[in-house]
């Protein structure tokens, strides 16, 4: 199947996804509480995107759907928003989760070859469980993320529902996050040329690669410490909702992400132990 054709069926099955949970909060019951009834929304888009994958044999269907949900969740808070909530503090986070959002789709559509490419990832997760692979492609592939987002995402509720004037924390939040998309932005395409030319066994460390293994993880981390401090900025009695989210992706990107990179470049690369040795894994700093 050719690229275009790919994209144009995960296009489509993303939209299906999210009128279904778009359908779910219209119609479907409801809860006493806006964030279950979101998060269970969120679950039926999710099982949605689970079925296309199964329906075209392929989990990377789902890849996409860690930028996409967002900002749908941040549209639906919006209209449900308290009408006291300060618009200036909701425009600067759409601005920030949009163009996050907007960057992160693009790269991964620019890089996705196309059906029936799947994340070399994935495979070795069902392996650990031969028997339950089915269970552990929707838990492992597709529900735990959208959780881990959704949680992520929490702040941006907290934002909506807040009177609190902007201030200085809101100054630092956009500053933050506008650094993590730059960030993200030129690490991802420095990457793009060195992939494109690169000879067998080569190693980038040039640009921020040379001061991070991975700068494109340490972005998407700065992204969401950016979301939770405009949240702590909005309302700093609830940090308990606002803090976990970016706790759990550097505990995602330290205790998964990081190590299965790492070892996969060991294995391809005979000199990238050199590399680990002398540059750090994730926040940025010049090499030894």
């Amino acid at each position: 199947m050719s690229k275009g054709a790919s994209l144009a069926r995960i296009a489509v099955l993303y939209l299906v996804a999210a009128g279904a949970g778009l359908a779910w909060l219209l119609v479907g019951p409801a809860t006493p509480w806006l964030v279950l009834d979101t998060l269970l929304a969120d679950v039926v888009a999710t099982l949605v995107v689970f079925a296309g994958s199964r329906l075209w044999g392929s989990s990377s269907c789902y890849d996409a759907w860690w930028s996409v949900a967002p900002p749908l969740l941040l549209a639906w808070w919006w209209v449900e928003r308290d009408p006291g909530a300060d618009p200036v503090r909701l425009g600067l986070v759409a601005l920030v989760v949009g163009l996050w959002a907007a960057r992160l789709t693009a790269n991964w559509a620019i890089t996705y070859p196309g059906l029936p490419h799947e994340d070399w990832r994935y495979p070795l997760l069902r392996a650990r469980a031969p028997r339950a692979a089915l269970l552990v492609d929707l838990t492992g592939v597709h529900l735990v993320p959208t959780l881990q987002v959704f949680l992520a995402t929490l702040p941006v509720l907290v934002v909506t529902l807040s009177a609190r004037e902007v201030g200085w924390l809101d100054a630092l939040a956009l500053v933050v996050g506008l650094g993590a998309v730059l960030l993200q932005h030129v690490s991802d395409r420095q990457l793009h040329r060195f992939t494109r030319t690169r000879t067998p066994g080569r190693v980038l460390d040039a640009g921020p690669w040379a001061w991070s293994r991975h700068p494109n993880y340490f972005g998407e981390l700065l992204f969401w410490v950016s979301v939770a401090l405009f949240g702590l900025a909005a309302a700093p009695g609830l940090w308990w909702w606002v803090l976990p989210g970016p706790v759990l992706v550097l505990a995602i990107l330290l205790g998964a992400s990081i190590p299965m990179m790492d070892a996969r470049s060991l294995e391809r690369r005979p000199g990238y132990q050199e590399v680990i040795d002398r540059v750090p894994a994730l926040v940025p700093r010049p090499p030894r």
